[in-house]
């Protein structure tokens, strides 16, 4: 029987939890439905230091929940399009966070779940959730039986804007799972991404 993650799995730095979360199951349960994906690719955000992480800019109503307990989803609306689902890491005040970005369907749901935007939207999680408990039995995450996955790390997407701290290789994916978002690792050897390598971790 799977064990559902407890709160002290959160509790670690959002660096070394990213690529511990790969191979979890996300699990929602909606309606009498129970939606669930196995997660292949996450990015982490460090916390007041990290310029690419909401928590820079400090203690505000929208980032309030990332300097609280471990273990809470963090949902936000971007482009006005998209919300993207977070969960908070580390000790209460540090304020990191990972990104969950992609997962592949289990159970013959035929969702597409590569990249965050898809990802919220097929899961049903919007910002109403911003803030739950994901050790509850509502939006919780599963631990896997399953071999540990081959894991590559790239810098994350679409954080230029971060100065030095855009080339941090702080985005974490299974290597091989067709779910993962674009950039991908050209054939998943090392290859480029741009400019940028990945590497096996």
């Amino acid at each position: 029987m799977r064990r559902k993650l407890p709160q002290s799995f959160y509790r670690r730095p959002a660096a070394e939890l990213a690529p511990a979360l790969l191979g979890k199951i996300l699990v929602h349960r909606i309606e009498g439905k129970e939606l669930r994906g196995r997660i292949v690719e996450t990015e982490a955000y460090c916390g007041v230091e990290d310029l690419a992480a909401h928590s820079s800019k400090g203690r505000t109503k929208r980032t309030e929940v990332m300097f609280g307990p471990a273990g809470r989803a963090y949902v936000y609306f971007i482009y006005g399009m998209y919300e993207m689902f977070n969960i908070v890491a580390g000790k209460t005040g540090e304020a990191h966070a990972i990104l969950i970005r992609a997962a592949e369907a289990l159970d013959g749901w035929g969702a597409n779940l590569s990249g965050p935007g898809r990802l919220a939207r097929e899961f049903r999680i919007t910002r109403m959730h911003n803030g739950i408990d994901l050790t509850g039995d509502e939006l919780f995450l599963l631990d896997s039986p399953v071999d540990k996955p081959r894991v590559l790390t790239t810098p994350r997407v679409g954080v230029d804007y971060a100065k030095h701290w855009k080339d941090e290789p702080l985005r974490y994916l299974v290597a091989d799972s067709p779910a993962v978002s674009k950039p991908r690792p050209m054939a998943w050897t090392g290859g480029k991404i741009g400019k940028r390598r990945s590497r096996e971790i």
